[in-house]
């Protein structure tokens, strides 16, 4: 990049500074050089989106649905023309490699495309009523203000996730991106929607300096023209999310954190087993919520598989995001580095054994593996959000069972298997929201329900599913003649 991008709140359709003045630098995680100046919002600024987005919503609401998917299809048509610059802006953001930038991109394509066509879904259905000359309708409506809170990790698909199904249903949004991504994840979306023609005061950004979330969500949660929260991020951010929203009686879409299995069967193909686990695993240096974190494999393969997946994990390139042969590029910032290898170290002083990987390499973290580690461990039971992944011997198919389901977070697992019928079978026991048969966990499509159970979440994203959680239903009635009534 030339110059570092000038990234400010965008409330009721101006770009403004914030309240207080402030901003803060975000750097390329690759390179450490400047990406962006960034407005340091708090709470006066996010009330000031909300009174944006309280504004435009009767107007919204009531707009003709060709109006809505118009501006949805020419958000598609100029996202697609703008590839190679996403692209770099996903690279010098969140150190975001090629293959992953362009699963992004095309994500979004198709999400704006799937999502015009909600604004000509059903919206309600007639009712059989038991009292006579009474005609019933239940109707679908939008809740009104949705506040937003996105993540960093996958910025422009998260970011989109949260606001589109809103939009498209009539609804208007307050979006607070992550820190770490507030252009990719927040100003981005405003102003390509914005130039695609939504409405001032539709879509509303607000960010905020590391550290200062809190402030500004919780503003958004506790206002009371705010009706619906939607949140992706960890499980110990989520909790704190639905507790506030509780105290309001707010309602909470949350997709949280993932420990997630893959399952390799005694009968599993070991080729192909293989390339699954690298790709599940190691995708975008392991730093989504579906990377497989443990890969339950039969004791009958183990030895096999180990070897051979070992020694693909150590080849994968590491290095610049923008580089297409990179597979594990750097980690979002220095924290998340120093994390990572605490945890490993931890597991290794515990017991376990480091099969490859476990140094930082400059900005990265090179793909590590390890067995036998400890359940005390924190790799053992936490998210870890980087290319580290757990090798882990199991006795047939109902021990793997055991262990995948022997957590607290169900957000998505994949089983590899010669029998795709016991696949079915395994996946319907699985406590998780989304289960793969012979694949690898890492898989959304925008028309997907998308979510977990346990502590991994609440809710469902995708274009369908997030309708009927960014609508509320109306029971209306009719009568023509007057109703007699006891007294």
């Amino acid at each position: 990049m030339d110059r570092a991008i000038d990234v400010r709140h965008h409330i009721g359709g101006d770009w403004l500074d914030s309240a207080g003045g402030r901003t803060y630098p975000k750097t390329d995680p690759w390179t450490g050089a400047l990406f962006a100046e960034v407005a340091a919002g708090d709470a006066e600024d996010a009330l000031a989106a909300v009174t944006a987005a309280d504004a435009a919503f009767p107007a919204w609401s009531d707009s003709l649905p060709i109006e809505r998917q118009q501006v949805l299809l020419r958000a598609a048509d100029a996202l697609d023309r703008r590839r190679d610059e996403v692209r770099g802006l996903l690279a010098a953001e969140t150190g975001c490699g090629v293959h992953f930038a362009e699963v992004q991109l095309d994500f979004c394509v198709n999400l704006l495309r799937q999502a015009a066509a909600l604004a000509y879904a059903p919206a309600g259905q007639v009712l059989p009523s038991d009292l006579a000359g009474t005609r019933a309708l239940a109707i679908r409506r939008p809740v009104g203000v949705v506040a937003a809170i996105a993540p960093w990790n996958a910025s422009l698909v998260l970011a989109g996730r949260a606001v589109v199904a809103p939009i498209a249903t009539g609804n208007t949004v307050v979006l607070k991106p992550s820190e770490e991504a507030p252009y990719t994840g927040g100003a981005f979306w405003a102003a390509l929607l914005s130039e695609a023609g939504l409405p001032a005061g539709v879509l509303n950004v607000v960010t905020h300096a590391p550290g200062e979330a809190g402030a500004v969500a919780e503003a958004l949660i506790a206002d009371p023209r705010v009706r619906r929260i939607s949140f992706t991020g960890s499980t110990v951010t989520g909790r704190r999310i639905a507790e506030t929203a509780g105290r309001h009686l707010k309602r909470a879409v949350l997709q949280l954190g993932g420990h997630n299995p893959l399952l390799v069967l005694a009968d599993a193909p070991l080729d192909r087993a293989v390339d699954a686990a690298i790709y599940g695993a190691f995708v975008h240096s392991g730093q989504t919520c579906m990377c497989a974190r443990r890969i339950i494999v039969d004791r009958a393969l183990f030895d096999d598989f180990a070897v051979r997946f070992v020694a693909r994990a150590a080849a994968l390139p590491v290095g610049d995001p923008t580089d297409p042969a990179t597979v594990v590029g750097p980690v979002v910032n220095e924290w998340a580095l120093s994390l990572l290898e605490r945890r490993v170290r931890e597991a290794v002083d515990q017991g376990a054994r480091l099969l490859t990987g476990g140094v930082p390499a400059g900005r990265c973290f090179p793909p590590t593996v390890l067995a036998d580690v400890p359940p005390t461990s924190e790799l053992a039971f936490d998210e870890t959000f980087g290319p580290v992944v757990l090798l882990e011997a199991c006795d047939g198919a109902e021990d793997a069972l055991r262990r995948a389901n022997a957590t607290d977070f169900g957000l998505t697992a994949g089983i590899i298997t010669g029998d795709p019928y016991r696949g079915l079978d395994l996946a319907c026991r699985l406590r998780a929201g989304i289960v793969h048969v012979n694949d690898q966990p890492v898989n959304d499509q925008p028309q997907m329900p998308f979510g977990g159970v346990k502590d991994s979440g609440a809710g469902r994203f995708g274009i369908g599913f997030a309708a009927e959680e960014f609508t509320e239903v109306q029971w209306v009635s009719a009568r023509q003649e007057p109703r007699r009534y006891p007294f």
